[in-house]
């Protein structure tokens, strides 16, 4: 499989790089007749967008998505649909200081020794910016899921630096500029203050992100290598920054005792979740959750240790542009795109397979 190229039925291929002319997206083999729209795309697009948030990057893109195909009439058509945002805030000349050099903590150094060039303009495909494709055909995935299958996706920020809740609340996180789980004023001030500091102090913290898939069917993934918890963490895994990923209690699992970790049943339901809705690699009906850990951005103007490709020492380099204090602040509909795709991805895999099976006749525990 290309590493531009996600998922097996329901397949999006991206292109495009941070200062390129634009970027842009091929869905493949998206069932038809489902209503999508720009504006229902445009509004994922716009929680993720630089410059939305002054806590952001002050990078100010509107992300301005045109579909290109497969849409006629407001509905998919089944044939590739074709999506594009054009790059209209570029400040190439930012980088042109390091264009030799490895800014540390980036993959300027592995991009140089894999390809033997690299594009040094913002980080070019390496860049986050990549990820607003992934959201405009997350977008399109989670109107499929909607319409047919009754599945829904929401995430929010739970922790930003050291500053955590156990809360969550993808209702609260839609009404602040951090998309933080929390109504708590006193706590969004902290966080303000916090960020603020980071700003003046030339440094960046990161983040937790948790997101969760609502009523995905029963049955959904595969056991063995097509797990899909296994998928779900490839997927989160795949987004810029992203160095851990939880199912279900994750890491907190690994100090409980196995009569707390185990999900009870009964004929009323599931008492718990600590799973995160999949057994074996197939979905339980439960809620699926899913969190990761964001590092701490590396594009900031404190100075720092490097080399250049020509084997050079670097005392002091410094990262220019503009850039997040915390990319996790705009991570949550990145990180719910990826799971819409995933999750939409396995179910036709589950129905290609397995659509003879009558589930309707099976016992079922309600969740």
């Amino acid at each position: 499989m290309s590493s531009n190229t996600f998922g097996e039925i329901f397949t999006i291929t991206t292109c495009g790089e941070s200062h390129g002319t634009a970027l842009a997206c091929i869905i493949d083999n998206c069932p038809p007749n489902v209503p999508i729209s720009v504006e229902e795309i445009q509004r994922d697009l716009d929680r993720r967008r630089p410059g939305s948030t002054r806590f952001g990057t002050p990078r100010n893109e509107a992300d301005a998505v045109q579909i290109l195909s497969g849409v006629f009439e407001g509905k998919t058509t089944g044939t590739p649909i074709g999506l594009m945002i054009a790059n209209t805030s570029q400040r190439s000349q930012d980088y042109s200081e390091i264009m030799n050099s490895f800014r540390p903590g980036h993959a300027d150094y592995t991009y140089w020794l894999k390809y033997g060039i690299r594009d040094y303009r913002g980080g070019g495909r390496a860049s986050a910016r990549e990820t607003a494709m992934r959201v405009a055909a997350g977008a399109v995935a989670k109107a499929v899921l909607r319409e047919l299958f009754g599945v829904t996706v929401s995430g929010c920020v739970t922790a930003i630096g050291g500053i955590s809740t156990d809360n969550y609340d993808p209702e609260a996180a839609l009404e602040n500029a951090f998309n933080f789980a929390t109504k708590d004023e006193a706590v969004l001030a902290q966080l303000e203050q916090y960020i603020d500091t980071l700003r003046q102090e030339h440094d960046s913290c990161g983040a937790i992100v948790e997101v969760r898939a609502h009523h995905v069917p029963v049955g959904t993934g595969s056991p063995i290598f097509g797990r899909l918890d296994a998928t779900l963490a490839h997927a989160m895994m795949s987004i810029n920054a992203v160095k851990g990923v939880e199912i279900g209690d994750g890491f907190a699992m690994a100090a409980m005792r196995g009569t707390e970790a185990r999900d009870l049943m009964s004929k009323d339901g599931f008492k718990s979740n600590h799973a995160g809705g999949i057994l074996g690699g197939i979905a339980t009906g439960q809620d699926i959750r899913v969190r990761m850990a964001f590092k701490p951005t590396s594009s900031i103007l404190s100075p720092g240790e490097s080399v250049d490709k020509f084997g050079h020492e670097i005392p002091e380099l410094v990262t220019k542009g503009r850039h997040d204090p915390c990319v996790g602040i705009r991570a949550v509909p990145i990180a719910e795109a990826m799971m819409a795709l995933t999750i939409l991805d396995a179910i036709l895999l589950d129905r290609a397979q397995c659509g003879s099976v009558d589930r309707s006749a099976l016992y079922h525990i309600p969740v």
